[in-house]
């Protein structure tokens, strides 16, 4: 439609413009007017152009969105798989310790096992000595005992 309206205002200006058949036009000024006529060929390319990608930037942000949420959806597909992975992974474990009938030999067999035994049981106590301290120094902060100074005191010590 633009297209069309610039074309015709182009071809009134050119008939306009156009001397009488009687007064011939000078080399420069024929020139000047094909010169002109390539301008205005650039310019209506141009045009068309802009209004193709003005078209076309509503297409491409709609299609960006899509493909955004596409992608937030993929990655909650993700995260869930991993989690039942894992969680098939944990139920796998426990139920191959039940069952395995060579759990016995294999804790004789290897020496590693048994040190790996020893290190949880040392672990987990250390996890309730560390608990039974945090404990005793929220009791402690109760009752407004100065905390810093008996940390400095203990690492004084160390």
């Amino acid at each position: 439609m633009a297209l069309d309206f610039l074309s015709s205002l182009f071809k009134k200006k050119q008939k306009e413009q156009e001397p009488p058949e009687s007064v011939p036009l000078d080399v420069e000024e024929l020139e000047e007017e094909v010169e002109n006529r390539e301008e205005n060929e650039q310019i209506t390319q141009i045009l068309e152009r802009i209004n193709e990608i003005e078209n076309d930037i509503p297409r491409i942000k709609i299609s960006i969105d899509t493909l955004k949420k596409q992608i937030q959806e993929l990655r909650d597909d993700i995260d869930r798989l991993d989690k039942t992975i894992k969680d098939v992974m944990m139920l796998y474990e426990v139920i191959s310790q039940e069952i395995n009938p060579f759990k016995e030999q294999m804790g004789q067999e290897n020496p590693l096992t048994s040190e790996i035994q020893e290190l949880r049981k040392e672990l987990e106590d250390l996890k309730l000595e560390i608990a039974q301290i945090k404990n005793d120094i929220k009791v402690l902060a109760g009752y407004g005992v100065d905390l810093d100074s008996i940390i400095y005191e203990v690492l004084a010590e160390v």
